[in-house]
């Protein structure tokens, strides 16, 4: 999936921020999150296939940030009561700038 394929309307391109290989869970297979002004997807891939969890930008809630030592989690919630999409092993910096960029996205879409 390139940056490319998720630009629509908006001139704006999607942001991709993948987790530390050192942190659990993420070392063959780094989850992945990609920011575009339509929605919020976490790509975790798989030894056969990947998972795929999307929110669209419009129905985000809320976005938590929990900081450790080094590494972030980050937990962004959706409107509609679905599952949210949990992420962990991000720099604090990368998880500051996926926040950020879904509040900017929102408030272009008002």
């Amino acid at each position: 999936m390139t940056s490319s394929s998720l630009q629509s309307m908006d001139s704006s391109p999607a942001e991709t921020f993948s987790a530390s290989r050192w942190t659990q869970g993420n070392f063959f297979f780094p989850t992945r999150l990609v920011v575009s002004p339509q929605r919020v997807i976490r790509t975790k891939s798989r030894l056969f296939g990947s998972n795929e969890e999307s929110i669209p930008i419009s129905k985000v809630a809320s976005v938590h940030i929990s900081t450790g030592v080094v590494w972030s989690e980050i937990v962004i919630e959706s409107t509609g009561g679905t599952d949210s999409i949990t992420s962990h092993g991000h720099r604090k910096a990368d998880a500051q700038r996926i926040r950020d960029l879904i509040e900017q996205y929102q408030a272009q879409a008002r």
